[in-house]
């Protein structure tokens, strides 16, 4: 063996051993990192329905001590009677994310009643949906204040008590939008976006105190949260497109999947989680070629429906029916909505032309 071939020889397994030895640092640190949620206090805002309440239900297993948060009381006394169903120790509380005198009342009554928060999820959201010629400025602000000051109220709300301690657990719950920005979603994908950056500068912040902050990104998931998002211009085609896409187990994943595997992050503590083999390939696609990405959604978004409609006013999901949703192609949805506090009555829905 030449003496070139024995240095490189030499080189090589030198880096094995020492990607062998990162790999092990990693698998032992993550292993410490590794949080139990059995009596601790988990506080879900936007936990009446959809993903928030499915976490609830999965946290509840773990044996967490559970605060619920969202604007409708109704809906809340809802979920409450189901996680309390399913054995739960549950608090809920009315609160407008947006206002941080709610948030900081907010935080008081649970620590009043279920002891300092151990843990927060950052899963409030709203969604508009429509080109951007009907989109206003009270659009943009609405989806900020909802998916970047209402995630930095609740989280400065709970960190001098986590600071204190030397440990908690913090989970935004961004999106996709978050990493691509999505056609007829500009406000929602803006917005998500900041949550993006807030959540991944406060992670590497706050690593000092022992606070993890982990962001999750989902893709489409089967929440049935469409029937509440707003939709702008030609409301009954946006709703259609925009439904149909997040039923379909080609182009969605289950809110338990989601949910489940949103638990396992902020337990083993990860940096970041993008959810779903379709999400995690366009952000791979997109990171490699921005340009193309950004090309395609061009042509994608020529096929979306114009303007027109409605124009500038909203709709819910639930008063934008048509022939194409529900149907068939949004049956998935359709009963996830049913399961998840989307939907008052359970009934067939009825369908408008």
């Amino acid at each position: 063996m030449s003496e070139r071939n024995r240095d490189a020889l030499v080189l090589s397994a030198a880096a094995a051993a020492g990607v062998g030895a990162l790999l092990a640092a990693c698998a032992v640190t993550r292993r410490w990192r590794e949080y139990d949620f059995k009596d601790k206090t988990v506080l879900i805002t936007g936990g009446s329905r959809g993903l928030g309440l499915v976490l609830a239900r999965e946290f509840a297993k773990e044996g967490a001590r559970l605060a619920i948060c969202a604007r409708d009381s109704v809906e809340l006394d809802r979920a409450r009677a189901d996680l309390k169903a399913r054995g739960a120790n549950v608090l809920a509380v009315p609160c407008d994310v947006t206002e941080r005198a709610q948030v900081n009342e907010l935080v008081q009554t649970v620590e009043q009643h279920l002891g300092k928060v151990d843990v927060l999820v950052n899963n409030a959201g709203v969604i508009q949906v429509g080109p951007v010629e009907v989109m206003t400025i009270e659009d943009y602000e609405e989806a900020m204040k909802v998916h970047f000051w209402g995630p930095l109220y609740t989280m400065l709300a709970v960190l001098p008590e986590m600071r204190a301690r030397r440990g908690g657990r913090i989970v935004n719950i961004s999106s996709i939008g978050g990493k691509i920005s999505v056609p007829h979603l500009v406000p929602y994908s803006a917005s998500k976006f900041a949550l993006v950056g807030l959540s991944e500068g406060l992670r590497a912040e706050l690593q000092k105190d022992g606070v993890v902050v982990t962001t999750v990104c989902p893709g489409l998931m089967r929440t049935g949260s469409p029937r509440n998002a707003i939709f702008k211009g030609q409301h009954r085609a946006e709703y259609a497109w925009f439904s149909i896409s997040d039923a379909l187990p080609v182009t969605s994943m289950s809110a338990e999947r989601a949910a489940s595997q949103i638990i396992a992050a902020c337990q083993r503590g990860d940096a970041e989680v993008v959810l779903s083999v379709q999400a995690q390939l366009a952000v791979k696609f997109h990171g490699l070629f921005p340009g193309l990405t950004a090309d395609m959604l061009g042509l994608i978004n020529r096929l979306l429906p114009g303007p027109g409609g409605i124009g500038r006013k909203r709709a819910k999901g639930k008063d934008s029916q048509s022939s194409l949703s529900p149907s068939l192609l949004t049956s998935l949805s359709d009963q996830a909505a049913q399961r998840n506090n989307e939907i008052v009555e359970s009934r067939a829905l009825s369908t408008k032309t």
